[in-house]
């Protein structure tokens, strides 16, 4: 009996190292099938999901409660499953170089409960050659196992969309991959039990890395380039989003949009993929350039913002100015990597400190990364500008009434930016308001 069998008839488990937006949906998934144990280092996130409480908002709190899996911090029973996926961030440095600690730190943990049979089948995105040049030689040597005799690795990378409810683990064709053949057929059908959607089989190990890098990759430079059209519309005093809409009416136009480009893929990936580059002799030009483009965005929204309070004839000095949303992405709670940060930081460059709201936000991670501290939506008022900055339910419910009542009323005109375009821009027209977007 191979292992998947014996995986389907509950003699082996299934383990996710990594517990966080992508690791647990895959958790509470594969639960509804086999057996899994849930392992993540974070043990007040396990107490969490072992009270029934969703932190990342993914499942819901009611299918926690529910589910099967076996959360545990502690890295001994990784001894009893025979499958592993490893579904660690894999964040960059200060300098846009990649950081692989985590990835590198689940490795020794994985390594040290590894036992002889087993399957480990890396997640993380990563540049083509990590999984069998860097985490195998830290498998091998925390295990003393040797990989292709005693082990085996795969790799099929993340696609769930955090905050999507539709674009899931089950609905998104899965790229799977493994050292061998057989390795191959197994964690093929293994991902088969919960993708609904099917697997596609990739070549090799290296491929599968490639694909993921370059997905991303490709969605950060289509939305630099929309976000260097909105610099040059809004020089020539043209909507950016009126003329995207034209030319949407065509079949083949990609319709992506201008925006903040932060979270934990998009913004990240590509410097993984341009770093691997670099080592090979290689200086990116269409991918670093995007990469500048989007990384400068929240600066010039606060720019954009400030040269706005000067035409209405508001001091900028210590103007009073709200932010609403925080999160790296709508109906998220995640504030990492977040790209709302850069605008808050350049607005106290001009001697302006924001209050910020962001009830789906995670609150404490916000004060513990950045120092900020939420205000509740209804205590904003006597604004001299506003930003809306995220696309959360609770923003899209805003009407004109809600709106104007953040703002000073003494204001001949009032300043609204509204990054992404969530308002309909007749409406908010001169001279009550000077109403600016990307």
């Amino acid at each position: 009996m191979d292992l998947y069998e014996r995986i389907v008839n509950g003699e082996e488990k299934v383990a996710l190292v990594g517990l966080g937006y992508v690791g647990m949906p895959i958790a509470v998934a594969f639960a509804k099938k086999i057996k899994v144990i849930g392992f993540d280092l974070n043990a007040a996130k396990i107490d969490l999901y072992k009270q029934g409480v969703d932190p990342t908002r993914e499942v819901g709190d009611e299918v926690i409660k529910n589910t099967t899996v076996e959360f545990t911090a502690d890295e001994a029973k990784l001894k009893e499953a025979k499958f592993h996926i490893v579904a660690v961030p894999t964040p960059v440095n200060d300098d846009h170089t990649p950081d692989l600690s985590p990835v590198e730190g689940a490795s020794e943990i994985l390594g040290r409960n590894l036992t002889k049979g087993s399957i480990v089948v890396f997640e993380s995105t990563v540049y083509p050659g990590v999984t069998e040049d860097i985490c195998v030689p830290i498998l091998e040597k925390q295990s003393g196992l040797k990989c292709g005799i005693d082990f085996k690795i795969g790799y099929s990378p993340e696609r769930i969309n955090p905050g999507d409810k539709v674009h899931r683990l089950e609905t998104i064709t899965k790229i799977v991959s493994g050292m061998d053949e057989e390795t191959l057929d197994t964690v093929a059908k293994v991902y088969e039990l919960v993708v609904d959607a099917g697997v596609h089989r990739a070549e090799s190990i290296k491929v599968a890395e490639a694909a993921k890098v370059i997905e991303n990759s490709q969605r950060d430079i289509n939305i630099a380039f929309m976000n260097e059209l909105s610099i040059i519309f809004n020089k020539m005093g043209i909507d950016t989003q009126s003329v995207l809409k034209a030319a949407g009416t065509k079949w083949n136009f990609l319709k992506f949009f201008p925006g903040l480009v932060g979270g934990h893929c998009i913004g990240v990936d590509p410097y993984y993929l341009t770093y691997k580059a670099e080592q090979l002799g290689y200086h990116s030009q269409i991918i670093l350039s995007g990469r500048r483009i989007n990384d400068d965005m929240g600066k010039y929204v606060a720019e954009s913002l400030v040269k706005n309070l000067i035409k209405a004839d508001i001091p900028v000095n210590k103007a009073k100015v709200a932010i609403l949303g925080f999160t790296f992405k709508e109906n998220c709670p995640d504030t990492r990597n977040t790209k709302v940060i850069d605008i808050y930081k350049e607005l106290m460059e001009y001697g302006i400190t924001p209050v910020v709201t962001d009830e789906t936000a995670d609150a404490a991670e916000a004060k513990r990364l950045y120092g900020i501290d939420f205000v509740p939506m209804n205590t904003i008022k006597d604004m001299d500008a506003v930003i809306i900055a995220v696309s959360h339910t609770e923003f899209l419910k805003l009407n004109k009434e809600d709106i104007t009542n953040f703002y000073n009323s003494k204001h001949a005109k009032k300043v609204l930016v509204d990054i992404k375009g969530l308002l309909d821009r007749k409406e908010y027209a001169e001279p009550e308001y000077l109403y600016w977007r990307l």
